[in-house]
């Protein structure tokens, strides 16, 4: 039957056809990774073309990736965003999880979209500005969408660029038009020292989150994680064959039946059992720890963790665990369970932060003075960058001298000093840390330590 003919529903959305849709892709053009397309929906097949109506591919989902196709905040979200020209739109909103909570925010939503509007209205053309505009306004009515979201949102827009990421907390409402985007509260999301995952273990099943101090969300395992024993095993996986004998050696009339395993079953399926942790250790390790970085706390009935902790090479895996299943517990319950394991290495990262800037700054190899750390970043010599996660310092910054200009953040072209600033030292292969404003050790909103 042909696409055409069948009725189908068409939505707005952004699409990585690599990673959430990499299937049967059908007469695919030369684009980049991310699309902004119109997804046509019918019988369970689906159609992708750009705005310009230009066919990306055909594609069918299988039960497992019907979800919603739309970005979880992961690391790579710079490479994402890199090599956009000006303007660069971005917007944060906080959302909410539930009904009735999240009726407002296609509202509010709207609201910054018209912030935007109103800044670009500034220097660029009204037919520039419909065009950028125009996934912003198709977003805002996709009741599909708003029904969807976790605590937060960002949205970054592009000339052929529209990118949207749920976040696992709230954020500072914001509308922003400058020449680069601001990421600074996504860089706090992801360079906080209180993010950690959760592998839910079984004999038979694995799950995995991620959470942080306020929340936790299941994560939708990639390929190549096997979800279940017998995605690990296949056809190796031992068959438990039962017969059947009696109490008191006879089968007589009166004899009472008895199922066991045969011939050393229950010894085969320890070994199948300890395979099958061994294949989601290897799987996790690649697929989540290493690219994260993230603590690893194993979530699992006591009997498994003795096995586990001795099977896995995984550096990330927290000795403490949580000694039950994830699935007899509420996932509020899951966090704080987690969240116990994880704030004693919480406080003590944030004390050898600022420890070791205070050692720095006594010896010369540190400051928290803009100037001087603006020139420094611009020179490669910062190491470490310590910001303030709510502090925001309106003003362009020249990437080559490392001069500053305090300016109006309403103005397009000007961004948040600070965020220029720890994109610059993210990338000269340097490390940025966003602490709340009671853990900085500076009053200025930035802390460097430097290299030499």
């Amino acid at each position: 039957m042909a696409f055409q003919s069948l009725s189908y529903k068409k939505r707005l959305i952004v699409v990585d056809l690599t990673e959430s849709v990499t299937i049967n892709k059908a007469d695919a053009v030369s684009a980049p990774l991310y699309y902004i397309c119109y997804i046509y929906e019918a019988a369970n097949v689906y159609r992708a073309e750009t705005i310009e109506s230009q066919l990306i591919a055909y594609f069918t989902l299988c039960s497992s990736q019907r979800r919603l196709l739309m970005n979880l905040l992961t690391h790579d979200f710079s490479t994402t965003l890199a090599g956009a020209q000006p303007p660069c739109l971005s917007l944060y909103q906080s959302t909410h999880r539930h009904h009735p909570d999240n009726q407002q925010d296609p509202i509010r939503f709207r609201n910054l979209v018209k912030k935007l509007e109103q800044s670009l209205q500034q220097k660029y053309p009204a037919v520039a500005i419909t065009k950028i505009l125009e996934p912003f306004n198709a977003l805002a009515d996709d009741m599909a969408f708003w029904n969807h979201t976790l605590d937060g949102l960002a949205v970054f827009a592009a000339s052929g660029l529209f990118q949207v990421f749920r976040t696992q907390r709230p954020v500072i409402e914001l509308a922003v038009v400058a020449d680069s985007f601001h990421t600074k509260p996504l860089r706090r999301l992801l360079q906080t020292v209180d993010r950690y995952q959760v592998l839910g273990l079984s004999q038979h099943a694995i799950r995995l989150f991620e959470g942080n101090h306020d929340a936790i969300d299941e994560i939708d395992l990639t390929p190549g994680v096997p979800r279940t024993i017998t995605d690990a095993l296949g056809d190796e996986l031992t068959e438990p064959r039962l017969t059947v004998s009696s109490y008191g050696g006879g089968a007589g009339p009166g004899s009472t039946p008895m199922h066991h395993g045969h011939g050393g079953k229950k010894d085969e399926m320890d070994v199948d059992t300890e395979r099958f942790f061994r294949a989601v250790d290897r799987a996790v390790l690649e697929h989540y720890s290493q690219p994260t970085g993230l603590p690893l706390i194993l979530a699992a009935l006591p009997e498994h963790h003795a096995l586990f902790h001795r099977v896995s090479h995984n550096p990330f895996l927290a000795t403490e665990g949580i000694m039950i299943s994830p699935d007899a517990v509420s996932l509020e319950e899951l966090r704080a369970r987690a969240w116990e394991v994880v704030a004693p290495q919480y406080q003590v990262r944030l004390t050898e932060l600022i420890e070791v800037f205070a050692q720095a700054h006594s010896k010369g190899l540190g400051s928290d003075d803009l100037a001087e750390v603006a020139a420094a970043v611009t020179a490669g010599r910062v190491e470490t960058l310590l910001l303030e996660s709510d502090r925001q310092l309106p003003g362009r910054l020249d990437s080559t001298t490392g001069r500053i200009e305090l300016s109006e953040l309403s103005d397009p072209g000007v961004d948040d000093l600070l965020d220029d600033l720890g994109e610059l030292v993210a990338n000269k292969g340097g490390h940025v840390w966003v602490i709340p404003a009671e853990h900085m050790p500076s009053q200025t909103g930035v802390a460097a330590i430097y290299r030499y």
